[in-house]
């Protein structure tokens, strides 16, 4: 339950059938299990993505690793200690180019960064459940989850461990005593190579980071760093741009509700940039990327905005980050702001302005914000970018964003992806924690203690069994657990008709 008194209530749809795979195109390889969610709590999310799962819209899905075509395995950046490629570096500089002077690139760059197919998420064929829950008053649900030992108000949760025991090997540090005469100059300081002094500039900058203050806005200001010392990623984001820029780009946070008048007035323009995106780049007839389909998969969103005495100024819930340049909006990233992480759902942009990458843009930019909100909450420190797929090579642009780390679907620790990659190069689907004992931490082991929603009535599953007598759903309800984990099993209501 969060801070405010409401509960995550989901449907669960199982995933016994295949779809069609947005990345490989098979017509049936694409196996996920699938839940509708009524409404979700950020914690409960951030809690369900650390073991696999993703939203489209309200619908919440997790891949079967070892049974789909493409398994897709969750990747998280570190915000705080990311550093920008060469790639990276190059597109900053071209979109700056293109701001101060107007210089647009006639190439592409970004192929391959235009973000997950829809179809990916095989939502062909679901649709809301005909009963929906929302429509009971929190405030009249009864709660008879009496048992003493169950705390089901806990929405703070350890965050997910990182697999990352192994040593890294030691610096050679032993000093060969030259002979006479051909030694170095005593007077002067040892020698060291460049890759160690490489290394301590970075430990340096790191730690000078930590410790600087950062503006909350979404727009970075840039932070001072000296002369020896690499630049940061706020400072090649506003590198070389003249106090009038030719163009000039502004990027607004607005919340994903249809009650804040700044996502109302966007609506219409924003709703339009996705229908022309979805056209030209992916292909889509105009009657599936319509208004209606805009607001299903962009603007539905189930989590509940919410505030936190530790948490960001700006709040948790689904945020549109939009890119208004001269005036119009030229791209769109939908985000997630949860509370260890900023999510990435989808990005949208004009087709006409492809050449500048605005991919690789908009996810620098997201992580330079990522960093503004750890600032404030502390926590708050990763970038998600959905789901890495080894075996589709246009989708592994994601490992570029480095440090990163993908989540082991066994035991749901975070790997090192430089690690995880020579066993993705083996197999599709591979068991990436290293330690062979470990389990899953979290798995399920009192069935009973599942929560249900039942005739306006939150109760244990236990207590639900006993009332409905001869109702054969505990295999059901037991792989429904199992997946997402203990708990969140007596956190989220699973909805009982």
């Amino acid at each position: 339950m969060a801070a405010g008194g409401s509960y995550s209530i989901v449907e669960y749809f199982g995933g016994d059938d295949g779809y069609r795979c947005g990345y490989c195109k098979h017509e049936n390889g694409n196996f996920s299990h699938g839940m509708w969610s009524h409404t979700m709590t950020v914690q409960d999310y951030q809690d369900l993505i650390d073991r696999g799962w993703r939203r489209s819209g309200k619908y919440v899905y997790k891949p079967i690793m070892n049974k789909t075509c493409c398994p897709q395995y969750t990747i998280r950046c570190h915000a705080l200690n990311f550093h920008p490629s060469k790639t990276h570096k190059k597109t900053l500089k071209k979109v700056n180019r293109f701001l101060s002077k107007g210089e647009m690139p006639v190439e592409k760059h970004d192929e391959g960064h235009e973000g997950e197919p829809m179809d990916s998420v095989h939502e062909e064929g679901v649709q809301p459940p005909p009963q929906d829950p929302l429509k009971i008053d929190h405030s009249e649900v009864q709660d008879i989850s009496t048992s003493p030992d169950t705390d089901t108000t806990n929405s703070t949760a350890p965050t997910t461990p990182r697999d990352d025991a192994a040593p890294t090997p030691a610096e050679k540090t032993t000093n060969v005593t030259p002979k006479p005469g051909k030694g170095a100059d005593p007077n002067r300081p040892l020698c060291r190579k460049a890759k160690d002094l490489r290394k301590e500039r970075r430990l340096q900058k790191e730690q000078q980071k930590q410790q600087e203050a950062v503006s909350s806005s979404v727009n970075p200001a840039p932070s001072k760093s000296s002369s020896n010392q690499p630049k940061s990623l706020e400072e090649f984001i506003t590198e070389s741009l003249p106090s009038d820029p030719l163009h000039r780009l502004e990027v607004r946070l607005v919340p994903v509700s249809f009650e804040d008048p700044d996502f109302l007035a966007s609506y219409e323009q924003s709703a339009a940039l996705y229908a022309r995106y979805q056209m030209t780049v992916h292909g889509d007839a105009p009657y599936e990327c319509g208004e209606s389909e805009f607001k299903r998969f962009l603007c539905d969103s189930p989590l509940e905005a919410e505030t936190a005495a530790d948490g960001p100024d700006v709040g948790y819930g689904s945020f549109h980050q939009q890119y208004w340049l001269d005036g119009r909006i030229v791209a769109v990233g939908v985000l997630d702001i949860l509370p260890s992480c900023v999510s990435s759902v989808y990005l949208y942009y004009h087709p006409d302005f492809s050449s500048l990458s605005l991919g690789t843009y908009s996810a620098l930019r997201e992580i330079a914000f990522t960093k503004q909100l750890q600032q404030q909450s502390p926590k708050l420190a990763y970038y998600y970018l959905g789901f890495y797929v080894h075996s589709c090579p246009k989708m592994r642009y994601k490992g570029q964003y480095q440090p990163s780390d993908l989540l082991c679907p066994e035991t749901y620790t975070w790997m090192p992806i430089e690690r995880c990659i020579p066993r993705l190069d083996i197999s599709a689907y591979s068991r990436l924690s290293e330690n062979a004992q470990a389990g899953d931490a979290r798995a399920l082991k009192e069935l009973g203690r599942v929560l249900v929603l039942y005739r306006r009535t939150v109760m244990p599953y236990a207590a639900y069994a006993r009332k409905r007598k001869g109702l054969n759903d505990e295999k059901e309800v037991e792989q429904y657990a199992s997946l997402v984990g203990q708990m969140c099993a007596e956190r989220i209501l699973l909805y009982r008709a």
